[in-house]
Order: structure tokens, then sequence, then C-alpha cells
């Protein structure tokens, strides 16, 4: 419908600006429809063939929703060069000004319910769905103002810069969204989530939490798969042990949500463990404790034991 009433606009004003926004609404239908589809596959349980889910559709459906958009600010640019030196005549900018002012209105609403339910359930399609509905928005609001000029001071050559204008926007936007999907496709390190998780582990690190290491968290749509190694009292037996990963794993939901699988490797302590170890009423300690480590992105990540 808001695509329909962007054609309807353009009827009435014949503006490339307005047509620009109308040809990028083009892609808001296929892309809804992409998305849509992305979503349902996502929620498929694992299987054989899929071990760890069907989340990364998602980061599928983002690179195609980014690569409409390119595509359309692609079009906005050409259908605009093919009419740069044509003298088209504007006219009831008024009535072009009250649709695509309303078209605006809906899509900032549609893409923020879309941006907040995506974050809500670590959804990478509606987020990217959303900040697209925003980004429509946006350049609507500059051809807006465009029209609204153009209206007052009837420069009307401003029609076709707004128009190159709202086409770079565009396309720099598809590839913030295709290097986004791009990146969970490659499993790319989130530092911003990474970071987030460090800190909530040192705010509530337990005294048998000798160490931690080896930390990697990948994306899989909504699920966060999370591998660490983490050490222990050597004393320690199979279920006391176990209960200290119940307790990280505990923790981990807490903060993050249900949506984690967890696969912790135990270690026992060794001798220079001592010397970071908080546990007060170790019985078998060898050496005085130095300092308490503070976990970091960069220590906590390496494949090694900390010692100092």
């Amino acid at each position: 419908m808001l695509f329909l009433t962007k054609i309807i606009a353009y009827q009435y004003t014949h503006s490339l600006a307005i047509l620009s926004d109308a040809l990028e609404s083009i892609v808001n239908v296929i892309a809804g429809f992409v998305g849509l589809y992305s979503l349902y596959v996502a929620a498929k349980p694992r299987d054989l063939d899929h071990p760890y889910g069907h989340g990364k559709a998602e980061f599928v459906s983002a690179a195609v929703e980014g690569g409409l958009i390119v595509a359309a600010g692609i079009m906005i640019i050409y259908e605009t060069v093919m009419n740069f030196l044509q003298e088209s005549p504007l006219q009831k900018l008024d009535t072009g000004l009250i649709l695509v002012g309303a078209t605006a209105i809906i899509n900032y609403i549609a893409g923020a319910v879309c941006i907040r339910i995506g974050k809500k359930n670590t959804s990478l399609a509606l987020q990217a769905s959303g900040k697209h509905l925003q980004v429509d928005t946006y350049s609507t609001i500059g051809i807006i103002a465009g029209l609204a000029i153009m209206l007052v001071t009837r420069l009307y050559w401003l029609d076709k810069v707004i128009a190159l204008g709202m086409s770079v926007l565009v396309i720099y936007n598809g590839y913030r969204i295709i290097r986004t999907s791009l990146a969970g496709i490659m499993d790319e390190a989130d530092m911003q989530l990474l970071k987030r998780f460090i800190n909530v582990l040192n705010d509530h690190r337990r005294a048998n939490w000798v160490d931690l290491h080896n930390l990697r968290v990948i994306k899989y749509g909504p699920l966060l798969h999370i591998d660490c190694h983490l050490t222990v009292p050597w004393y320690l037996n199979v279920h006391e042990a176990h209960l200290e990963i119940d307790a990280l794993a505990a923790l981990i939901k807490q903060e993050f949500g249900d949506a984690i699988e967890l696969f912790v490797h135990t270690d026992g302590c060794l001798p220079f463990s001592c010397t970071i170890c908080t546990k007060t009423d170790c019985s078998v300690r060898q050496q005085p404790m130095k300092e308490r480590l503070n976990w970091t992105l960069e220590n906590i990540i390496s494949n090694q034991k900390h010692q100092v």
C-alpha cells in the first residue's frame, strides 16, 4: 500500500525524487517476503543435516535485502541520469507532500517495531528490515524537504539533485547491511557482544572459577554458541566441576536469554595458577595469590592458561 501511495504521488507530481522513493519501495516489498521466509527457515529446530540449527538463513536474507537496496539505488541513479536533461514540468507538489509524508510516518513506526522485536529476539533479518524501513523514512524526509523548497523557490532542477543524493544514501545503507550479513556468515567476532560477555563474567566471578580462556562466541541467528575452557581447583570431582559449569550456564542465560548453546571444557589448576587464584579456603595452595586477574578481550580469547 505504501508503494502504491508513492506511485500515485508520482503520477500527481511527475517528480523524479518521488519516483526514486517509489522504486525503493519495490525493494521493500520483495525484501519483506524474503525476510519472512528466512524467519520461517531460521525458526526450524536443528536436525541431522543442520546440527547448529537454521539460524544462518537470516544472514543470507539480510545479504539479499542489502543487495536489493543497492540495486534500488543504482536504479534511481539510472532513472535520474536518463531524465537529467529533460525538462519535465512538476505539478501538484502540495498533494505529493501530503502523500509521501504519510508514508514516511508509517514506515518509521513499522521500522521501529521491527528493530525492537529483532533486538529482543536477536534476529538480524528483522533488524535489517527495520533499518531498511527507517532508511526509507529518512530518504522520504529528504525528498519532502526538497519538494517544500521547490514549492517555495520554483527551482525545479533540485528534484534531480535530491534524487541523486537519495540514491547515494540508499546504496551506502545497502552496503552496511551486506557487510553485517557477511560478517555473520563468516563467523566474524562480535566485539561488542564479547566485551559485554566478559564484563558479566568479571562482575559475577565465583571463587572456584580460577581462570577462563579460549572463549569463542558465534551467532547462529537468534542462537548464541559459546565455547570456553574453565579452570577449576584440581581436586574437585566430576560432579563438583559440573556444578560450576551449571552456575556459569545459569549466569549466561540470565544475562543473554535462553537461546544459548554452551560447551565448556574444564581444566584442573596447576601450581602457577595459585598466583591468580582468589579462593581463600584452599588447603593445597602452593603459592600466595599475587593479583586478581581481570579478564579482558585480549587475554580471555587466548588458548592458554593465565599466570602472573
